[in-house]
């Protein structure tokens, strides 16, 4: 069990945390240094929420989510003592964080972000707090549909009835959906149909969400999934930069994940054919749960980060969706990602990766791959070693950009993955105020929004 800090009611003054109005201005034109930066957090009913997380045990019928609610949202801490040993982590800053985490983690980073405010009218965007994801992960397999949607139905009813709704309908607003986007755009009633109705209401059409995979609709948005580190100082994320340019790295590529037999056009068995073929280029790290225990060594960061330390390449095919939050851990491990679908990160984390995707990343057809045409051993021999030191220094750079460090922490030096979100939406709704002011349609796709 554990408990989420409560926002004070609309209207309290503000004491930590939130940045006084006008203290922080210059001094020759008073000008304010949050000016189009305001977030204004709704107090939302704790049925959104907070008692999601006194209800944990709901959460999922396949494990205990309490443990990864702790901290945060940052789950169990690696002790500094288990990193040590085994010589793959850092001494802190580690934790076991799940990949559904993500509501939980951007709320308490919110509510420490230095721009709030609690007088709306100040506020440049408007923050919902609802924990989408876990609400919908209790019912994601019932095929009663109305359970699915009926606190996303909750919710856009309070919202409309709030004065802030009225500004923009909503244009304004967003909020975090710490699962893929296909879960909250169910089209049917049918119960053999995936998913809740939540990103189909009319109301949260008007709504930008933040997700970490984005279904290229005009109003998601994909922001990185969570990764093992969240430091709480600028220098343990440089010095980890610094430990991943030194580290010595055995295997050519590898691949951590398990197939998708299921899956008609899964290349996943492919690939793990062409691993274990490549004798000592590759390193394979199964994700099973294996007898006795029902162990998945998978579920360790410990066995992961360990073996994307040691590669240079790492492998990320889709799996049951387009992404993979292995992607995030390699790049934080400093290994390279190699795609094999542009919709598995090209095309979905603009904010946060560059433009030119060869700079950090190899792609390999998945087409090349299902017809048996491409050898992947042999392609990334043929990658110069000056190209892979250079894309290697990309990945490194990235690492900043991809974390979400501690929320009570400021960490001046670097903006993270919250930083450069925040910024992308307060961005994306000044766009959307800019139109509606000049009567065009407020409409605003994810290219325009990452340019």
């Amino acid at each position: 069990m554990t408990k989420v800090e409560t926002l004070p009611p609309v209207g309290v003054n503000i004491t930590t945390n939130v940045t006084k109005f006008h203290d922080d201005h210059d001094h020759n034109n008073q000008r304010d240094s949050c000016s189009g930066r305001y977030v204004y957090v709704h107090n939302l009913p704790s049925k959104f929420n907070e008692e999601l997380l006194k209800n944990c045990n709901s959460l999922s019928d396949w494990f205990d989510f309490c443990p990864y609610l702790t901290n945060m949202g940052f789950g169990p801490r690696v002790t500094e003592k288990k990193a040590k040993r085994k010589r793959v982590l850092s001494k802190q800053g580690w934790f076991n964080t799940n990949q559904f985490s993500l509501e939980v983690i951007f709320h308490n980073k919110m509510k420490h972000y230095k721009c709030l405010t609690y007088d709306s009218s100040l506020a440049s965007a408007i923050f919902v707090p609802f924990y989408a994801g876990l609400d919908l992960g209790r019912f994601l397999w019932d095929s009663n549909t109305a359970m699915r949607d009926s606190l996303s139905k909750s919710l856009v009813n309070w919202l409309r009835q709030r004065p802030e709704w009225e500004n923009m309908w909503g244009r304004d607003h967003f909020f975090v959906g710490g699962r893929v986007s296909w879960d909250f755009r169910r089209q049917t009633d049918e119960k053999s149909d995936w998913g809740s109705k939540l990103m189909v209401l009319p109301e949260s059409k008007n709504m930008t969400l933040l997700t970490i995979e984005s279904s290229f609709s005009n109003n998601d948005v994909a922001i990185p999934y969570p990764t093992y580190f969240h430091p709480s100082k600028s220098n343990q994320v440089f010095d980890w930069q610094k430990r991943m340019r030194a580290t010595t790295r055995p295997y050519l590529f590898s691949f951590v994940g398990a197939p998708r037999p299921n899956m008609d056009d899964s290349i996943r068995g492919e690939i793990i054919k062409q691993c274990q073929s490549s004798g000592k280029l590759c390193k394979l790290l199964s994700c099973y749960n294996k007898a006795p225990t029902s162990t998945n060594l998978c579920d360790e960061p410990l066995n992961v980060m360990k073996v994307f330390e040691s590669s240079v390449f790492c492998l990320q095919p889709s799996g049951d969706s387009y992404t993979r939050r292995s992607t995030f851990d390699s790049i934080l491990a400093g290994c390279i990602p190699v795609f094999f679908n542009p919709n598995s990160a090209y095309k979905q984390y603009l904010l946060h990766f560059p433009g030119n995707q060869t700079r950090y990343s190899v792609m390999i057809p998945e087409s090349y791959v299902k017809q048996k045409r491409v050898s992947i051993a042999e392609t990334l021999q043929r990658v110069p070693q000056s190209q892979v030191l250079a894309m290697r220094e990309e990945v490194i750079k990235l690492i900043p950009r991809i974390i979400y460090v501690n929320p009570k922490s400021s960490l001046e030096r670097f903006e993270d993955a919250f930083d450069i979100a925040v910024k992308g939406v307060l961005e994306r709704v000044e766009k959307v105020r800019k139109k509606l002011k000049e009567g065009k349609d407020s409409s605003i796709g994810l290219s325009e929004l990452g340019s």
